[in-house]
């Protein structure tokens, strides 16, 4: 007996897989990232990231040398503790920012980056070149875009 084998109607609410078009981080960052000078208020960083519709931005010293994220919930932490104030806010970024920056490098792998998003719960992972110079940016609607 000679049996045909086919593949089942996948019917409503089957989706095809989808392929990730990217095999390294810069093939997923947006390169040329934003950054705010370590001497902008929390005024200045929220005009900034509102008016550019980025939700973060890499904070550099005098040398041009990262030492820090200001996020948008950075800055509604911020503006949710000090409700009620009338005046602009001349508070310091340094002051609200996360002190660090999550990096990786051009040549880092997808999967490595999608689980160092997912371990560190992280919405930004900034790509560094050989010299610390921050070239890129990876948010998790980047990775999305590589999807087909």
């Amino acid at each position: 007996m000679i049996q045909e084998h086919t593949h089942p109607d996948p019917g409503e609410g089957y989706m095809e897989p989808m392929i990730l078009r990217a095999q390294t981080a810069a093939d997923l960052m947006t390169p040329g990232p934003v950054s705010l000078s370590a001497t902008a208020t929390v005024a200045q960083a929220a005009a900034f990231l509102t008016e550019r519709g980025f939700g973060a931005a890499v904070v550099i010293d005098e040398a041009g040398h990262p030492i820090g994220v200001v996020t948008k919930t950075d800055l509604l932490v911020h503006a949710r503790q000090h409700r009620g104030t009338v005046e602009p806010d001349n508070t310091p970024v340094t002051e609200i920012m996360t002190p660090a920056v999550i990096s990786v490098a051009p040549g880092t792998s997808v999967r490595s980056v999608v689980e160092k998003i997912l371990n560190l719960h992280v919405h930004h992972l900034f790509v560094v070149d050989e010299t610390g110079v921050i070239v890129g940016v990876i948010s998790p609607i980047d990775i999305l875009r590589k999807l087909e």
